[in-house]
């Protein structure tokens, strides 16, 4: 996850507080030094750290009283003053600029994109294209970028790999040429996101901003995102100013935060000039894109999970006919097939980085998540997909574990799959670990008992004991140093009234 070290020392410097016999000054003081020097080894500026501390210690001050938990007051204020030093206000301000939120389907949406040269910006347009494309839009591309050599060479190849029509020119060298004819061809075409990457520059000079206000001015974008490398740190604040101040920037997109140092001091700088953070980029891929919000970003860093974030990376992924209550109801019944498992693990890799969808669970903090298992369990995942690509339909859709035990089958299945018998003991292990979790035992009590109609409805009618039975299974079925880092059974109480306020 983005800022993984800096998550895990903000929580450890309040899993201190929660842990202490007394709550006195010197314990408070004690969590806001450790919590100050992460923020500052994240390049954060040291006003905003002190701004952040002394408000902290007021709120304290003034909301302990009788009766009041002090740990939860401490903890609810270090949580909003990250976010709201994260948080620029121009999201919830009418600042008369078109934003993200405001594009529309079926009418032209022309974006310009603008920055420095190095910053990630032709990457980040395709990601750009690619995240909009799922949520309905029909995207196109346009590059307007003469200055570099192979610019229009990458974003094709980048258009190409995303399924994605370009439009670019290898003679023509005036960039506002290019771009209107490329944005007049896509209006013509019926394209609704018109993406235009512009020139960019080793350093802020006027031939950058007057190339841009000439581009502006020839194809008279609806939204200007500005896209900035977020391995600068707190110098984003003058850069983002200054583009701020050149052309009417409606957004920020933040790229390289795949666990660079100086991540938390771009994102507060950028906050700190007012402007509007949209999206990061965590990595090359074009699923490595995060929309920012900054309370969802901080509950993640803290490791108290983004519901939202998660309930709709799954409805990107999943296909309706999947979400039927038919499945649920087969599930429910305890009839967990290998089909069902296959379908589940597909729609994971299709959800991104495995560490980034864990993040948005509460409780799965970036502890738990430690640097290179992505990779490790993106390659155990497909292991297990490849061994049930060689089961017949009638051992995907069994739900006798007898009949996936036989000896002829293990030996058939592991060898079609390239793989060995341990590899199929190891699939056939955590097959029926988790149809014993969501299905449970033959005396029931499986996470799904009683579960799927009423989760649909935040979960409103589930009956509080048969509830108190499934948190008491999960908490037996779950690794003890997980169900610890989670914070204990009464962490799965906490998550479970999460999921049932998501009505």
């Amino acid at each position: 996850m983005v800022l993984q070290e800096l998550g895990s020392q903000i929580s450890k410097a309040l899993a201190a507080v929660q842990e202490a016999t007394v709550v006195d000054e010197k314990v408070l003081d004690a969590c806001l030094k450790e919590i100050s020097t992460a923020l500052l080894q994240a390049d954060v500026n040291i006003k905003l750290v002190f701004n952040m501390r002394a408000n902290v210690k007021k709120r304290v001050d003034s909301d302990t009283g009788a009766g009041l938990n002090k740990r939860k007051i401490i903890e609810k204020a270090v949580f909003d003053e990250l976010c709201a030093m994260l948080n620029s206000g121009a999201e919830t301000k009418d600042t008369g600029k078109k934003q993200d939120k405001d594009l529309k389907k079926g009418k032209p949406n022309v974006v310009m994109f603008v920055g420095l040269q190095g910053s990630g910006k032709t990457t980040t347009c395709m990601k750009y294209a690619h995240f909009y494309k799922k949520k309905g839009f029909k995207p196109a591309m346009v590059c307007a970028d003469t200055f570099r050599a192979g610019a229009f060479d990458q974003l094709k190849q980048n258009a190409t790999k995303a399924n994605i029509p370009f439009y670019g020119s290898y003679s023509e060298t005036d960039p506002a040429v290019i771009a209107e004819t490329g944005v007049n061809k896509f209006k013509e075409g019926g394209r609704d996101l018109i993406i235009v990457d512009t020139s960019g520059r080793h350093k802020q000079e006027e031939a950058l901003f007057e190339e841009m206000r000439q581009v502006s001015v020839s194809v008279q974008p609806d939204l200007i995102i500005f896209v900035m490398d977020g391995s600068i740190g707190q110098a984003a604040f003058d850069q983002a100013k200054a583009f701020k101040d050149t052309v009417e920037v409606g957004s920020v997109i933040i790229t390289k935060m795949d666990g660079h140092a100086k991540g938390g001091g771009a994102l507060s700088a950028v906050a700190a000039t007012k402007s509007p953070i949209a999206f990061l980029g965590v990595g090359e891929h074009m699923d490595e894109f995060e929309n920012f919000e900054a309370k969802a970003f901080v509950g993640r860093l803290l490791g108290k999970g983004d519901w939202t974030g998660f309930m709709d990376k799954i409805k990107d992924v999943v296909p309706e006919d999947q979400m039927k209550e038919e499945i649920m109801d087969s599930i429910q019944k305890g009839n967990f097939t290998m089909r069902i498992l296959k379908d589940q693990l597909q729609n994971i890799l299709k959800m991104g980085p495995v560490g980034q969808v864990m993040g948005m669970i509460p409780g799965f903090n970036n502890a738990m998540m430690p640097k290179g298992s992505d990779k490790q369990s993106e390659v155990r995942i497909k292991k297990f997909m490849t061994m049930m690509d060689s089961m017949t339909e009638k051992e995907l859709n069994t739900n006798d574990i007898k009949v996936l035990t036989q000896p002829s089958r293990i030996l058939r299945i592991s060898r079609g799959a390239g793989r060995t018998p341990q590899d199929y003991h190891e699939l056939l292990e955590e097959f029926k670990r988790l149809k014993m979790l969501i299905c449970g035992g033959k005396g029931g009590g499986g996470m799904m008992k009683n579960m799927p109609k009423n989760l649909q409805k935040g979960m409103a009618g589930m009956n509080p004991h048969n509830m108190q039975m499934n948190m008491a299974q999960m908490s037996k079925m779950l690794p003890p140093h997980v169900l610890k880092q989670m914070g204990g059974p009464g962490a799965l109480q906490g998550l479970m009234r999460q999921m049932e306020g998501m009505k």
